[in-house]
């Protein structure tokens, strides 16, 4: 191959820089002969060299960096790979690298979750890529198919199992029957959760995702600040038990619905149909349920993070970029969020729930809470003793659809009831009636 080659430069050389890196190295041919054209890497940038990598390379020193600039200022450079994560510096890092006129490669969330607008506005000044395939799912393809395969649906749905750290959580509660801070401690020993799980276990990771999906499923810009979001630090495993004894398994979902040209995005654990598709997601994989207009349903399935998952997702996109440089096409997968859709209140939100409460043992209990949510038009599908000891009991019920308005009003009612000793847990439901 006479051409010369399109140069590559890594910032960040953690888990997802080794795994860029190592992908490139072990598919070199194929990916040359994909691109018509060497594709390689000529600067790695990190500012700590000494700590070990997942996967051990032997780097040339010469390729070595602890400088970013001299990746982005560097005029040989074509496409810059930012793998740091969080907004600073990787913002100023990624926009500078733009304005110097070389595309951008990102498996960054964050960061474009909260600046997308702003970044995907330098690429086009520029007519230069923006590639963010590893964002969301890891090694699972969902942006670029949403963008090119499913482009000519109007999609209604996304809902999906977009964090790998959760899902094994509660997969662990739900088969070994422990509470959540023992899943979680063997998470963190097995590595699937961070020294500081909060982002994953409070929902704010999957928040990053789900602004990104709705963002180019419904063609609106979404704010991450305007999604609810409840995370999995109140469940218990009695929640997951009693899910199963009613046919319902709990996962932490990301929900996107166009209902009425306005958005519905909530992020919080949800009780799912055993036989739904992805009530069967488990252990740290990631699941996500496309519903379009033509296309049906779909569901895209896979490892949703790790060193060579994620890498192989930014490799795509590298490649996709080096193609665009080599036909002198880039800049033509554009921003599509064309439309402001108002973004619904959780209020408005018409769902089934599970509630759990203890309460006294005594007759008249049931019924004054019976009471309470039929005054405030909420319909009972059942109710189930679940546990009884000494003086108290522990009473599961389960809604109809209601307004979660209706569900608020009730839940604030039932706990200044004399009787109701303790509200352990509610959780929404997504079922067909």
């Amino acid at each position: 191959m006479a051409e010369r080659p399109i140069l590559v430069g890594i910032i960040g050389y953690g888990k997802i820089g080794t795994g860029t890196y190592k992908t490139l190295l072990d598919n070199q041919d194929s990916i040359d002969r994909q691109v018509g054209r060497p594709v390689r890497v000529k600067r790695l940038v990190d500012v700590d060299w000494s700590s070990p990598r997942p996967v051990p390379i032997d780097i040339p020193s010469e390729m070595k960096a602890t400088d970013a600039d001299e990746v982005l200022t560097d005029p040989e450079i074509a496409i810059v790979v930012e793998c740091i994560g969080g907004t600073e510096p990787a913002l100023d890092f990624v926009l500078k690298a733009l304005r110097s006129g070389k595309s951008v490669v990102t498996s960054n969330k964050e960061l474009i979750a909260r600046h997308g607008k702003e970044l995907f506005d330098a690429a086009a000044e520029r007519s230069l890529d923006l590639m963010f395939e590893g964002s969301v799912g890891g090694g699972i393809p969902i942006v670029r198919p949403l963008k090119s395969c499913l482009a000519g649906n109007r999609i209604s749905r996304i809902m999906g199992i977009v964090n790998g750290t959760t899902n094994f959580i509660l997969t662990r509660m739900s088969q070994q029957h422990v509470e959540f801070q023992e899943a979680l401690a063997e998470a963190t020993r097995l590595g699937y959760a961070e020294p500081d799980p909060t982002n994953d276990v409070e929902g704010l990771d999957p928040a990053f995702k789900l602004a990104i999906l709705a963002s180019i499923a419904f063609e609106t810009r979404v704010q991450v600040d305007s999604i609810y979001r409840e995370g999995i630090t109140g469940l218990g495993a009695r929640d997951m038990e009693y899910a199963g004894q009613l046919g319902y398994a709990i996962k932490l979902l990301a929900i996107g619905t166009e209902i009425d040209e306005a958005l519905e995005l909530r992020v919080h654990p949800t009780l799912l149909p055993a036989d739904h598709p992805l009530a069967a997601v488990s252990g740290p994989f990631n699941a996500i349920f496309v519903r379009g207009s033509s296309v049906g349903e779909v569901m895209f399935y896979g490892q949703g993070a790790g060193t060579m998952p994620t890498g192989s997702a930014v490799v795509g996109d590298i490649i996709d970029v080096a193609r665009n440089i080599r036909s002198g096409a880039t800049g033509r997968v554009a921003c599509t969020c064309f439309e402001g859709k108002h973004i619904l209140p959780i209020e408005e939100l018409e769902t089934r729930y599970y509630l759990r409460l203890r309460v006294a043992d005594r007759p008249g209990v049931l019924a004054a809470i019976a009471t309470v949510f039929g005054e405030e038009g909420v319909s009972l599908a059942s109710v189930l003793q679940m546990d009884a000891s000494g003086e108290s009991a522990e009473i599961v019920w389960l809604t109809h659809t209601t307004k979660e308005r209706q569900m608020q009003r009730s839940l604030k009612r039932i706990s200044e009831l004399p009787d109701v000793h303790e509200i352990s847990g509610c959780i929404r439901a997504e079922a067909e009636e």
